[in-house]
């Protein structure tokens, strides 16, 4: 059952029926993955390559101009209407980095060590999280493998996620999926969350769409909140 025809894969193309997008505020938290300047925010140097300063610049437009700002109207509403809200940020504890998990000690991109006090471990001030709400820190892809998130949720009665951050096809994926398996109804924002291309992000909200949660978009969702 879908709520739209956007990102519908092979899976779910002759799937015809259709229901209402129903927000339970009651039921409903809302999930920020990875809005940390490491990921969201332009850096000063990028090894030193210009050619990879460019490669990412689109990635960074996009983030400015569409995910960030989306991000906020959401923050807002929820606060708004004293609905559940929590943040999630890579970050370890060990100096070595030992306490990853084995996909953050890949090479390449992921090749990134979060320890506290690093600025880049920081959500953008943008969206600074508010007291009282929960923010957790992980050494993994998935907020639930990596955290008591999920455990915290049912204890607060939550059974209904709105996922949003970064990369889409990294962490917010490993984080959607692993909700699903734990019997959450999800609901990832398409224009308030990114993949490093808009190609991996079309791929993986076609991939996720329909199974492991609904992909809907910002408007969606605060108008049915509203």
């Amino acid at each position: 059952m879908r709520v739209n025809d956007r990102y519908l894969s092979f899976y779910y193309e002759n799937d015809l029926d259709m229901e209402q997008i129903i927000i339970d505020k009651k039921k409903t938290a809302l999930l920020i993955v990875d809005m940390q300047h490491a990921f969201v925010s332009r850096p000063d140097t990028v090894r030193g390559v210009d050619r990879e300063r460019e490669r990412w610049e689109p990635f960074y437009q996009i983030i400015d101009s569409r995910v960030i700002p989306n991000n906020v109207k959401i923050l807002e509403c929820f606060r708004k209407k004293d609905m559940e809200v929590c943040f999630a940020k890579i970050q370890g504890q060990k100096k070595n980095g030992m306490d990853r998990s084995i996909d953050q000690k890949a090479t390449g991109y992921n090749e990134l060590l979060l320890l506290p006090g690093d600025k880049r471990t920081e959500i953008i001030p943008e969206l600074t999280p508010a007291e009282d709400e929960i923010v957790v820190t992980k050494t993994t892809d998935s907020v639930l493998t990596g955290t008591n998130l999920r455990l915290t949720l049912t204890n607060m009665g939550i059974d209904t996620v709105v996922v949003t951050g970064v990369l889409t096809d990294q962490c917010v994926s490993g984080t959607v999926r692993s909700l699903a398996d734990e019997s959450f109804k999800v609901w990832l924002i398409e224009d308030a969350c990114m993949a490093a291309t808009q190609e991996l992000q079309d791929n993986e909200l076609t991939a996720l769409n329909n199974i492991y949660c609904h992909v809907i978009n910002t408007d969606e969702l605060l108008d049915a909140i509203n």
